[in-house]
């Protein structure tokens, strides 16, 4: 690559090249970088300008400006270029002639120094140790009961965790929100805002309204509830014609609705109600209003605008009757969330948020074991430089908003609060490269907002991660992941899977995750058949199965070798092995999943597939009655409860 374009890049925070999951050097194209440049603003396009962009790059330096937000951590000193005075975020102010002092609080500050003012965050050096506890990872759109209506809902995870044996914790799939109209898209990670939640998850009866309301509009709304779809799968959009219609019914009785306290809960309101009139799709608007400061917009006047700040209360409610619930149950963590990594480009963040993301990427992953041709997921990305400029308000309150209604929070592909894999308009997802991020900021503000709402956070740092992630997780107390099919020892020649006593203690231990082959399919090579049908393999079939069946091998040997298992086991004497093994791990948080548990084939997510496949779109096949009395999730909680009693 040409000495300047690998200049301005470095300058940029863009990798012209990068390890792979092989741990072997990986080369970006010039076009890679060229394209993901132009999406940060940058002109790479000719020599000249590259030269143009580098003598900028070179001008501010000289300048010797402060960034736009000075992160210190607690108890840390920082020299400055000049005599400052910092605005506390009480009020009161400080001089800071030496520098920025050790002894400042926690929190949201404001320096003042020459003729700048710059946002100065003060942040944990790390959160308290997480409790040694059990729990369950539920995909709460699965769970189903007969009260729900075709899909679980906040109604039945409050039951479910009545009957789930006494767990520490429940993670939950995303709840983030989605516009508010047909069709509705299936994932979950795929949302129109993370800030706000998902109106499908409500249980219509357990609102004021309905109890408010008169016999005679109560049959009426529960006539609407939808029917089982023939193929047995989730259909999202007839659910949210349902209680669409079931909520327009019970709107009458909501009273009058606050639109002036909380100025972002009108602004996504707002957005939910001008997309009810011209589409999902912000950038197909009328000109004047694509952005949501624009005198078009701020004139715009619905009662639409109050209904969908109704729904997002009376989600609030029902969350935080979860969280109750959670208490009320003596569970030490409660409720944990799970953070997508962004956003659907053309919903409600990105309109509302545009000034702070990267117009036209898709983020995504490079090449690795699993997903042999790269993952682009479609989805925007912060602008680093941008929420620097911007005091990282947006990233703010979102975690604040979020942490809210939450006992801990999973942070999707947290590496990524380190560098994104972008992928530029008109590339593949494995012709991306990765654009860096400030992870004294990112972690820093994260560990803030967990630590004001006594949360734990728990990173997803699986697959083509640097060490430095997971030690950084670790120095600050958040938990890495440990998943019981990829901790093995890969340099070895037949990959043998690691002793119990040998995984972290800085950990939430798992059999599977959402995009990984459930314990069953593990077993049988469910995973192998599908992907062969879809041409999702980039090797052949039969070296495929061949594998699948090593990996069985491998993992048969370990649970024989702690004599957990006899020859000759069934599978679901190896699928209770596997919870008794991970019971054994020195990690802090082990969860079990009800798809291994209650022995589904079929995985929920399967990357690189959109239509394909059924991603997000299946129910468990027993519902919340039936998994109550089911003798398995007994006998897994108990083994996962001794843990706890005896830890």
């Amino acid at each position: 690559m040409d000495a300047d374009l690998a200049e301005l890049a470095t300058a940029h925070g863009v990798a012209t090249w990068y390890e792979d999951w092989h741990r072997e050097r990986k080369d970006v194209a010039d076009e890679s970088v060229v394209g993901v440049l132009r999406l940060l603003g940058v002109d790479a396009s000719s020599p000249s300008a590259i030269s143009e962009e580098l003598s900028a790059v070179r001008g501010k330096v000289a300048l010797g400006l402060m960034p736009g937000t000075v992160v210190v951590r607690e108890g840390a000193t920082r020299e400055l270029p000049a005599p400052a005075r910092i605005t506390l975020e009480d009020g009161t102010t400080r001089d800071a002639p030496a520098g920025i002092p050790a002894d400042l609080p926690l929190g949201w500050h404001r320096l003042h120094i020459g003729e700048q003012e710059v946002t100065l965050v003060v942040v944990p050096t790390a959160l308290p140790e997480p409790p040694a506890t059990w729990g369950w990872m539920l995909q709460l759109y699965a769970l189903h009961s007969a009260r729900s209506w075709g899909m679980g809902d906040l109604g039945d995870l409050r039951e479910f965790l009545g009957v789930s044996g006494g767990p520490g914790l429940v993670l939950l799939n995303p709840l983030h929100a989605i516009t508010p109209t047909l069709p509705v898209p299936a994932s979950p990670y795929s949302p129109s805002s993370r800030r706000f939640s998902n109106p499908l998850y409500l249980r219509i009866a357990d609102t004021d309204e309905y109890r408010r309301a008169d016999p005679e509009l109560r049959a009426t709304v529960d006539r609407l509830k939808p029917v089982p779809t023939a193929d047995g799968l989730i259909d999202y959009s007839a659910v949210w014609q349902a209680k669409r219609a079931a909520l327009d019914l019970l709107w009458p009785l909501a009273g009058e609705v606050d639109l002036e306290s909380d100025p972002g809960l009108t602004d996504f309101a707002r957005f939910c109600a001008l997309a009810e009139r011209h589409g999902p799709n912000w950038t197909e608007w009328p000109e004047e209003l694509r952005r949501p400061d624009s005198p078009a917009v701020r004139a715009f006047h619905s009662d639409r605008v109050a209904f969908h700040a109704w729904l997002q209360r009376l989600l609030n409610a029902q969350l935080e009757a979860a969280n109750e619930a959670a208490r009320a149950g003596g569970m030490p963590v409660g409720v944990v969330h799970d953070l997508a990594v962004g956003i659907d480009p053309n919903g409600a963040d990105g309109w509302l948020l545009q000034d702070v993301l990267a117009a036209g990427v898709h983020t995504g992953a490079p090449p690795d074991a699993f997903n042999q041709l790269g993952q682009d997921w479609g989805l925007a990305a912060w602008r680093p430089d941008m929420l620097i400029e911007t005091g990282y308000a947006a990233y703010r309150d979102m975690l604040r908003r979020i942490f809210k209604h939450a006992g801990g929070l999973r942070v999707d592909h947290v590496a990524g609060l380190w560098r994104l894999w972008w992928v530029p308009p008109g590339l593949g997802p494995a012709e991306g490269t990765y654009v860096q991020y400030d992870p004294e900021a990112m972690l820093g503000i994260l560990a803030l907002e967990a630590s004001r709402a006594g949360a734990v956070v728990i990173g997803e740092d699986l697959g083509t991660v640097q060490p430095v992630v997971t030690e950084t997780l670790e120095r600050m107390n958040m938990l890495g992941s440990a998943v019981l099919y990829f901790t093995r020892e890969w340099t070895e020649k037949d990959q043998p899977f690691f002793p119990a006593e040998e995984y972290p203690r800085n950990a939430l231990a798992t059999v599977s995750t959402h995009d990984l082959p459930t314990a069953a399919g593990f077993l049988t090579g469910e995973q192998v058949k599908v992907r062969a049908e879809l041409g999702q393999l980039a090797g052949p079939v039969e070296q495929e199965r061949r594998n699948a069946r090593a990996d069985r091998d491998a993992l048969v040997a370990v649970l024989r070798g702690d004599g957990l298992i006899a020859e000759g086991a069934s599978d679901a004497e190896i699928i209770v092995a596997m919870h008794e093994f991970l019971a054994r791990t020195p990690c802090r948080f082990v969860t079990a999943s009800l798809y291994d548990v209650l022995g589904e084939l079929a995985q929920p997510n399967l990357p690189g597939t959109m239509n394909e496949y059924p991603n997000w779109r299946m129910p468990l096949t027993a519902g919340l009655e039936e998994i109550a009395e089911d003798p398995r999730v007994h006998s897994i909680a108990a083994i996962l409860a001794r843990r706890k009693a005896d830890g």
